[in-house]
């Protein structure tokens, strides 16, 4: 996989191909997990890659999904022998759930546990828990409530207190001011390129699809209504896209938009309890910790004394966007390979078999 940024075309004359690819280019599996009651079950998409190692559980940043790391997930993948489950949380993606619109930092850390508990039991391998934005916020929530006994590092991606309590107002303003829907699917990963949403054109074409759905002109939003099953997991099997990301091509005629699978703005008076003490919650996490920004002016005081202190590894990854693992995929998985080897989570993987990946992946 070849890493660049394309904010704009690179090169005079050549038109840019923006329509969407498969998960199946970066994942081995796609998974629904069903958890709860069976009058009451929450399903929660999953993406799996690798057989052996520590299990890496990525958690995405608000208003995106778990393919937000498909192209990490080939990156990590090639560099150390892991596992890889990314997941949508509640609200985002295909995962579906009662209460959708409870993004409490209590319910969306049990949420992570309790997918990881239908997977694997009650002894799931050791478990690097990598959260970005909002995500990282909720590792940092899980790792503190020890919801995962078998936890052993925590990495947190451009997610610190003081700036992000700081930016609630320009949030509002970015989501008053983006497109409320779309003609295709190949025009909002257009726009997600060239506004400089996500700078890498590669990672928008696959990670675009889980942040938007199609529908009718005139239908509104409705929760699929749950059948009696508990506890289950259901691997997918499509030849493309899962019917719920992508309707079939052959539809596209029909009087009908993409929009946001998410109103994030409705999830405003969860920010703060998302945000407030990370950092020192971050601090206070008994296990190795691994922070990655997007920039230096990120830090807040806590994170400042305690990085000069020596309590975190920490790496700043200029020049990228918010959406770090998306932007510079190859820098951070670099940055993640390095961590689990140092701390001896995991193992390398020689040269020659990460060669070959790479040149399978590029399709030779």
């Amino acid at each position: 996989m070849w890493e660049e940024n394309f904010d704009t075309e690179h090169e005079v004359g050549q038109k840019l191909d923006y329509s969407p690819v498969s998960w199946r280019e970066y994942f081995d599996q796609m998974e629904d997990v069903s958890v709860g009651p069976a009058d009451s079950r929450d399903v929660y998409r999953i993406y799996k890659a690798g057989s052996e190692g520590p299990l890496l559980v990525l958690l995405h940043g608000g208003g995106h999904s778990a393919l937000s790391w498909a192209v990490f997930t080939t990156a990590i993948t090639s560099r150390v022998t892991c596992r890889v489950l990314a997941m949508d949380l509640r609200g985002h993606g295909a995962t579906e759930v009662h209460q959708s619109d409870d993004f409490s930092t209590q319910t969306m850390s049990s949420d992570i546990a309790n997918v990881i508990r239908a997977c694997y039991g009650a002894a799931p391998p050791p478990i690097v828990l990598i959260g970005h934005g909002v995500g990282g916020a909720i590792a940092v929530h899980t790792s503190s409530s020890m919801l995962l006994p078998t936890m052993v590092g925590l990495v947190a991606i451009d997610v610190v207190e003081g700036s992000a309590m700081e930016a609630h107002h320009s949030i509002q303003n970015f989501l008053k001011g983006r497109p409320k829907s779309f003609k295709s699917m190949d025009h909002a990963i257009e726009w997600s390129v060239k506004s400089g949403q996500i700078r890498n054109l590669e990672s928008a074409r696959v990670s675009v699809v889980g942040q938007i759905i199609r529908c009718e002109v005139e239908e509104t939003d409705t929760l699929e209504q749950a059948s009696p099953v508990t506890d289950v997991v259901v691997e997918h099997n499509e030849e493309f896209y899962d019917q719920s990301y992508v309707d079939d091509k052959e539809d596209a005629a029909s009087e009908s938009v993409y929009k946001w699978r998410i109103d994030l703005s409705k999830s405003e008076k969860y920010w703060d309890g998302w945000f407030r003490g990370t950092s020192n919650l971050f601090l206070a996490c008994n296990l190795p910790k691994l922070l990655l920004l997007a920039g230096i002016d990120r830090l807040d005081r806590d994170l400042t004394i305690g990085q000069m202190q020596g309590k975190f590894m920490m790496q700043v990854l200029p020049p990228c966007g918010h959406a770090v693992q998306e932007d510079r995929p190859e820098r951070v998985a670099e940055a993640v390979a390095a961590f689990l080897l140092r701390h001896k989570f995991a193992e390398a993987i020689k040269e020659t078999r990460r060669f070959s990946h790479t040149m399978r992946s590029a399709g030779w």
